[in-house]
């Protein structure tokens, strides 16, 4: 067996003090080590190890073949990149990748029953069987966990390098790779060195269909993403108006909705603008499309960091990128705070009109944008019974919408988001 210390291009793996025991592991074994005690100590460690890992990632049946497929599905390397951009290369970094999967093949098939006499583990046998007591773990939700256990069962059908290469190839042109690949929604983690960007493993599974009503404006917003993961020109949208209309629900929903189609999502709030211009340049140069997420974004007077989005947005000497673009949802039409003093001929400032202009140049950089208003008593009601009819709550009608206006005044006034408290407050209740 060919040390791992051989690889080239799969050299920087993640979790790879748990690679590089069970490769120490295979070697020894086989080489009849004198110090059985040892290895049998570290097979134990490892297979700890690997049950956590099946634990907490959802995996199932061979862990060792889920978890180097884990590993090398997460590898965002020369070659797992620029396969997830055009497929299929060629040229040296196919051969050097080549090179690696023979290496990887042949402990991707290694057989552990082998062990089984020499180490007296019995065990071991539920390594390459293992049964979850969950059906899901909590780092990946089910669909990425799916995956990944496919991949890993196709790859132990195929019998040649190349067909093992082409597996994993095909992989990531089709789902990507790492983190961006694999995931839908991300956050923002700062650090020293630079902004990390982290997944959220549990977004909301939200649609449009479940926003009742608004229908110019989610078409609005569905036209302008659509046109954006075309590649033709795209627009920043700003989605604003009243509270609990949907406006947050309903760019959750296009994410969900066009996730299959390449688009991500990045949560920014307002405190991390700082760390834009390092996000939006580890995301440039991916095979995918970005939505940068502004949620609730409204500026004080004495708050300066719109000055700083504007820069990012439209206006700073470096292009922002033709897959990137921001939507932010908001209560505030102009997004900064305006008093009448700003526009008074008297105010102590010299040139009023620079003042209001200064103000309102943030949402002009928002090409899109998207009222969401109150709904009025009629479209309210008819909120509630869709939602009724939707939960199937068993009301007379009267009642239902009696009850629903009873509830409306003592909570937050009309509102999409009112009316699903209501329902919500019906279920418990039931």
């Amino acid at each position: 067996m060919k040390f791992s210390g051989s690889l080239i291009i799969y050299r920087t793996l993640e979790q790879e003090q748990i690679f590089q025991d069970m490769v120490w592991l295979m070697e020894r074994a086989a080489q009849n080590y004198e110090n059985r005690d040892k290895i049998r100590t570290l097979c134990y460690k490892i297979f700890h190890n690997l049950v956590e890992i099946a634990v907490s990632h959802g995996f199932e049946g061979n862990l060792w073949q889920n978890y180097l497929t884990y590993l090398m599905v997460n590898d965002e390397n020369a070659y797992s990149t620029a396969c997830e951009i055009r497929g299929s290369v060629f040229g040296s970094i196919n051969e050097l990748a080549r090179h690696d999967f023979v290496i990887l093949k042949e402990l991707f098939k290694f057989d552990f029953k082998q062990l089984i006499p020499r180490l007296e583990i019995p065990e071991l046998c539920l390594l390459e069987d293992y049964q979850p007591s969950e059906p899901c773990g909590k780092i990946f939700n089910k669909r990425i966990r799916d995956r990944i256990c496919e991949l890993s069962a196709s790859l132990d059908c195929v019998e040649t390098v190349e067909g093992f290469q082409a597996e994993i190839t095909n992989f990531y042109q089709e789902f990507g790779v790492g983190r961006l690949g694999l995931h839908k929604a991300f956050r923002i983690r700062h650090t020293e060195q630079e902004a990390q960007i982290v997944p959220i493993t549990n977004i909301t599974h939200v649609h449009l269909s479940d926003l009742i009503g608004y229908e110019q404006a989610k078409q609005k917003l569905i036209d302008n993403t659509e046109a954006f993961l075309q590649g033709k020109q795209a627009n920043n949208c700003l989605l604003f108006g009243d509270a609990g209309t949907g406006k947050s629900t309903s760019i959750k929903a296009i994410a969900n909705q066009y996730y299959d189609q390449g688009l991500r999502i990045i949560e920014v709030y307002k405190h991390q603008f700082q760390d834009l211009n390092s996000v939006i340049s580890q995301i440039k140069n991916r095979n995918y499309k970005f939505i940068i997420y502004m949620d609730d974004l409204s500026f004080e007077e004495f708050e300066i960091e719109y000055k700083y989005l504007k820069a990012v947005i439209e206006g700073g000497l470096e292009k922002k990128p033709d897959n990137v673009l921001i939507y932010a949802t908001s209560n505030r039409r102009h997004l900064v705070r305006e008093k009448f003093s700003d526009k008074e001929e008297r105010d102590e400032e010299l040139h009023t009109r620079d003042t209001v202009q200064e103000k309102l140049s943030l949402v002009a950089r928002f090409g899109v944008t998207i009222y969401f208003g109150a709904p009025d008593k009629k479209e309210f009601q008819n909120i509630v019974k869709s939602l009724a009819k939707r939960y199937q709550i068993q009301m007379e009608e009267e009642t239902l919408l009696l009850e629903a206006n009873q509830w409306e005044l003592s909570h937050g006034g009309l509102s999409g988001r009112c009316a699903q408290q209501f329902i919500n407050y019906l279920l418990g209740r039931q």
